[in-house]
């Protein structure tokens, strides 16, 4: 018992030396996905908030690929000294790792310290298209098996599931085309290179408020705010709403009390009125999470796609 307290008393002794030299350097917040996109547009947010407390300044990287596992797989690599971290869609760690070979497998690979977004896909089309509604799309793909080309931000991310749960719940087949991201899919759309796109609210609402794309249904429990007109697939007669977070996580084994550091800094930055703004701009709902809570969130949805995953073919046993 005396030998507990003591080694307690040790650890509150030397931990507050550690924390005192922390922030000395710049903060990495990698973006795994390209430039423009939602994504990176989150992270430039809320890095852009915790500048206040990192004097050195904190820099956004981008490292797309492997719908967001190539910068997981960087982050679980890096020193675990709390000056790297990423900005991660939910997608990269609940299926990308059930379904490709990567350094991290499950949440307890990783430090997950604070959620700060969600939202939900939505299938849109061009301005100029034929198709003018969900029924439309559907009918068309039911005509036509494989014809339409739908593109989403990668193969195994949220959107492409949305897709494939479509697929299965309408009774249709249509060609999946997976991108890097925004800064990819949507000038395939828009050039006809593709017939339609799942997409995130806040990439969409700019093309669809300039009459350049139209949406045809989203992807989850009742309809979106900013687009009060549009149906749900559910409404229209498909249940089919999987929804995407982003989270900050940190390299496994990162100290705690540089964890609660960090914590705090992205949670102040979430309170500022320009990251809320910023978000609901975007159609965004700001999402709070602690690490504790976002850990046991993380391993119910990855248990969840397991079955999913397993459904659809894209894990084989």
């Amino acid at each position: 018992m005396i030998r507990s307290v003591m080694l307690a008393a040790l650890a509150l002794v030397v931990a507050p030396p550690a924390l005192a030299q922390y922030p000395e350097r710049p903060l990495t917040v990698i973006a795994g996905y390209p430039a423009g996109g939602m994504v990176d547009i989150v992270a430039r947010v809320v890095s852009e908030g915790m500048k206040k407390r990192y004097p050195a300044g904190v820099v956004v990287v981008n490292r797309p690929g492997a719908g967001g596992g190539v910068g997981m797989a960087e982050t679980v690599r890096a020193k675990p000294d709390g000056y790297t971290v990423i900005l991660t869609p939910l997608s990269a760690l609940v299926i990308v790792p059930q379904v490709s070979e990567v350094a991290y497998k499950t949440p307890d690979d990783y430090e997950p310290f604070i959620n700060l977004v969600s939202y939900y896909p939505m299938l849109t089309v061009r301005a100029e298209s034929p198709l003018k509604s969900g029924p439309d799309f559907v009918a068309e793909a039911k005509a036509n098996p494989g014809k339409l080309r739908v593109g989403s931000p990668g193969e195994g991310t949220s959107s492409h599931l949305n897709l494939e749960d479509l697929m299965l719940k309408a009774g249709i087949q249509v060609t999946h085309v997976p991108f890097a991201g925004w800064g990819q899919s949507s000038p395939a759309l828009l050039g006809g290179h593709i017939e339609a796109l799942v997409a995130q609210p806040g990439e969409v609402k700019p093309q669809v408020d300039g009459k350049r794309m139209r949406l045809l249904m989203v992807f989850q429990e009742k309809r979106h705010p900013l687009f009060p007109d549009t149906p749900t697939a559910k409404e229209l007669g498909w249940d089919v709403a999987n929804g995407v977070w982003f989270l900050l996580a940190a390299p496994k084994g990162t100290p705690a009390p540089v964890l609660q550091y960090l914590h705090d800094a992205a949670r102040a930055a979430m309170e500022e009125p320009a990251f809320r703004e910023a978000m609901a701009s975007r159609g965004i709902e700001v999402d709070y999470r602690p690490g504790t809570q976002l850990r046991a969130d993380l391993w119910r949805e990855y248990k969840l796609h397991t079955e999913i995953l397993k459904r659809i073919g894209m894990i084989k046993n």
